[in-house]
């Protein structure tokens, strides 16, 4: 019986190999929540995947996925504020656990790479809070200099690095960094990365679904009118004679266009302090980048403007507001 014992746990680990090899599971403990669902947001081997799990009295949750390469997934908390990234693929079991009411603050166990991710953090925790983001981007730039070999460079460079400006420099950040560590999976999210193929025709958006600034999700249509979409990150140094450019619009009487500011990012901190003299709606892309219906603009840079005329055809995409204004004029008639 020993032998026949022996195989038949060995024929149920194999199967159990197998089954946990087709996904990857994240197991949460979080305190101090409001019993609201936690959100899951990562790129899937199909598109983007955006789950809300329920945790239980205690705060436990468990959130099972499928990416066959390495993903960066996204936790937010109901406010829809970071509670933390990991970096998921097929066989991974990763548990998480810390306090709902402090972004960012949740510990991540489960694979060296999301624990040397931890420990970045930890060791650079007054950078991640800095409003001025300059000594992050520089520690972040020496890690990947240091460490050509390591994902978490790669990781870095997408997640956490805050100044996609100078393509050319990001760029060459990338490709410094050694091919067998730098897997498509997490590169196709970087902005500067995010690129329509040269071959997809025009989009068109005739709805995106959006957070409200101190709202919930909205459906918002884009075939009534036309449309100008600014999509922007933090820091925006400008962003006082941006406001000026799009209150003169939102106020003009020669045309009927309808603005909506998006942030693309996680960072809702900044979001709220930048935006509170602003009377205008202001929206959130939980997804940033990789929402779906942003994909499709074509964003390889931030900020990035584009037009939708009332039909939700995208008649301008790109990273100049005068441009997208002067296309807005034109599709409306009179010149804003």
């Amino acid at each position: 019986m020993k032998p026949l014992l022996q195989f038949i746990l060995l024929v149920l680990a194999v199967a159990l190999a197998s089954c946990s090899s087709n996904s990857f599971k994240i197991d949460g403990d979080i305190s101090n929540h409001d019993g609201a669902p936690v959100r899951v947001i990562f790129q899937g081997d199909s598109g983007v995947v955006d789950e809300q799990v329920d945790l239980d009295k205690k705060g436990h949750f468990s959130f099972k996925g499928s990416s066959a390469q390495p993903v960066i997934v996204c936790l937010l908390d109901r406010s829809y504020k970071m509670l933390t990234m990991v970096v998921a693929t097929n066989g991974d079991h990763l548990k998480v656990k810390g306090d709902a009411t402090t972004a960012m603050s949740v510990k991540v166990k489960g694979n060296r790479l999301n624990e040397d991710w931890q420990l970045f953090r930890n060791e650079h925790a007054a950078f991640y809070t800095d409003p001025n983001p300059s000594r992050l981007n520089a520690a972040i730039e020496k890690y990947v200099r240091e460490h050509p070999e390591d994902m978490l460079s790669t990781v870095l460079l997408v997640a956490d690095y805050g100044d996609y400006s100078n393509r050319d420099k990001v760029g060459k950040m990338l490709n410094s960094i050694d091919i067998k560590v730098r897997p498509q999976s997490l590169t196709q999210v970087l902005p500067g990365e995010i690129t329509r193929r040269t071959k997809q025709p025009v989009p068109r958006l005739t709805t995106l679904t959006l957070v409200k600034h101190g709202g919930d999700f909205e459906e918002i249509k884009l075939t009534d009118r036309i449309t100008l979409l600014s999509l922007w990150a933090n820091p925006q140094p400008d962003r006082k004679s941006f406001a000026t450019k799009i209150r003169d619009i939102q106020e003009s009487p020669e045309h009927k266009l309808s603005v909506i500011d998006i942030l693309t990012e996680s960072d809702t901190l900044r979001w709220h302090q930048t935006i509170a003299d602003e009377n205008w709606p202001h929206y959130w892309a939980p997804g940033g980048p990789l929402e779906q219906g942003i994909q499709l603009l074509g964003a390889n840079t931030m900020p990035w403007f584009a037009v939708t005329d009332s039909t939700g055809l995208v008649i301008y995409s790109g990273p100049s507001l005068e441009a997208a204004v002067k296309k807005a004029g034109e599709a409306t008639g009179p010149k804003p």
